[in-house]
């Protein structure tokens, strides 16, 4: 199905945050600058491991689980850094941690919102055993009736929309909003913590986006983020956004009903089983059976092995919360 493709989506609205960050004669000292070039260089190290050895690696589950565990890594890091920087909470000002409490809020709904996805899609593979059960042990023109309604139910299944992921939009959107840099002043250790979780949330926030749009099948869910050249890890990050984003725009141009490799694989052996079904040739096409079987096995793994990373990542993030609070 074709789609009309949207315009990218400018990043920030307000103006560049960055200017707040390294205003005039406001230089870290050697100590704290070193804390945020450890900390940047490692999340350059982290995004370069996104850069795909071949387009097609894009938006397979194993890539998007490698995303996941990238984002789980840099929050690691995070709170890391904030126990090197040895600030506090009681240093902290208010509105820095109200920043902390909002954004991650938000990522708690994301998460539930990518779980449920992971969810839904790995119920549909009860449908497919049954097509395969019902092929390969019925008898007569009732096991083509069961299979054809069990190849039925689970296009209908997978091609539904899911109300939290449609959701997903707005909450991105608000987490744009939070990307402007609070002023420091008179604290090194302020601008540190604040220069990293801006890193943060840009990681955070695309990763999150590409995720998105992938189960929206929507380019109006993936952004297009301009930063700045200062951090060490902007160029990596601009070359991976290019590549990934410049391939995802070219699926939903080419009218695939799916962009998610795996599922695009199933897809492709339910279409090619179908009118057999339909026909009630017999026997069917044992190798039509075993490709069935084959990629819906890879497809459920997937799903269980990006569900788990998921859900480490609310766990990090809640935990993360509770600490502060």
């Amino acid at each position: 199905m074709s789609r009309a493709q949207d315009p990218p989506r400018g990043f920030f609205p307000f103006g560049n945050p960055f200017r707040m960050l390294s205003p005039k004669g406001s230089a870290l000292s050697p100590w704290a600058l070193s804390l945020l070039n450890n900390f940047e260089l490692l999340l350059a190290e982290r995004l370069k491991k996104l850069m795909p050895k071949s387009k097609s690696d894009i938006l397979t589950l194993s890539w998007m689980k490698l995303a996941m565990e990238s984002l789980c890594e840099t929050h690691t890091n995070i709170n890391t850094l904030i126990t090197d920087l040895q600030l506090p909470v009681s240093d902290w000002e208010e509105k820095w941690v109200d920043v902390y409490l909002d954004v991650s809020v938000k990522l708690l709904d994301l998460c539930n919102a990518f779980s449920s996805e992971l969810t839904r899609l790995n119920q549909g593979d009860l449908y497919l055993k049954c097509v395969l059960h019902s092929l390969q042990s019925g008898s007569g023109e009732k096991k083509y009736l069961q299979a054809r309604s069990s190849l039925d139910s689970w296009r209908q299944h997978v091609n539904a929309n899911n109300a939290r992921i449609e959701n997903c939009r707005a909450v991105l959107d608000s987490l744009v909003k939070s990307l402007s840099l609070p002023k420091v002043k008179n604290s090194d250790k302020g601008k540190v913590l604040m220069r990293a979780f801006y890193g943060v949330k840009v990681q955070t926030v695309y990763i999150c986006s590409v995720f998105t749009a992938a189960w929206s099948d929507s380019t109006s869910d993936l952004f297009d983020l301009p930063v700045s050249d200062k951090p060490l890890w902007a160029k990596v990050f601009t070359d991976v956004q290019s590549v990934v984003n410049g391939e995802i725009r070219e699926m939903f141009s080419s009218g695939r009903s799916t962009i998610l490799k795996e599922l695009e694989a199933v897809d492709a052996s339910v279409e090619k089983l179908y009118p057999m079904v339909q026909d009630g040739v017999d026997p069917v096409e044992v190798e039509s059976l075993k490709e069935l079987g084959t990629q819906a096995e890879k497809l459920s793994q997937g799903l269980d092995q990006l569900l788990e990373e998921v859900d480490s990542f609310f766990k990090m993030t809640l935990s993360g919360r509770d600490v502060l609070l």
